[in-house]
């Protein structure tokens, strides 16, 4: 049963990583693009004075994303101390994804709702990876 509840986990880890990827995409590749615009807000010409800014909060998102999966990919192909070392890379970066959900919603009470989208498949990770690893 905990092997399930490890493997919900690393799902949830590898969607929120295809999460904040998108999130990289959007602020780093298309910020001035229709998807960006319908998820940030404003027009092109608006976004364009903030596009450095975007560019680099990008790449943070990617960071996250990479982290994360390369901890999955620990986590599936490593054992031992590979294992371990993927499981903290896993929690790493999804309390970090987490913990950005929470400033973005404590912060900005109108992007809850994103602040929600950004948080939950993280924090579904952390719930199902820490559960597995309680002692059967």
């Amino acid at each position: 049963m905990m092997a399930v509840v490890t493997a919900v986990g690393l799902v949830a880890a590898v969607g929120a990583a295809a999460v904040h990827v998108l999130i990289f995409w959007m602020e780093s590749i298309a910020w001035e693009g229709p998807l960006a615009r319908r998820a940030f807000g404003g027009t092109p010409e608006e976004a364009r004075p903030h596009a450095f800014y975007a560019y680099n909060q990008g790449f943070y998102n990617l960071f996250l994303a990479v982290e994360a999966l390369l901890g999955v990919a620990l986590v599936v192909l490593g054992a031992g101390s590979a294992f371990r070392a993927g499981t903290a890379l896993v929690l790493y970066g999804t309390g970090s994804m987490v913990a950005a959900a929470l400033v973005l919603g404590l912060c900005s009470p109108a992007r809850r709702g994103a602040a929600l989208k950004q948080g939950a498949l993280p924090a579904l990770a952390i719930i199902c990876l820490c559960a597995g690893l309680l002692p059967a």
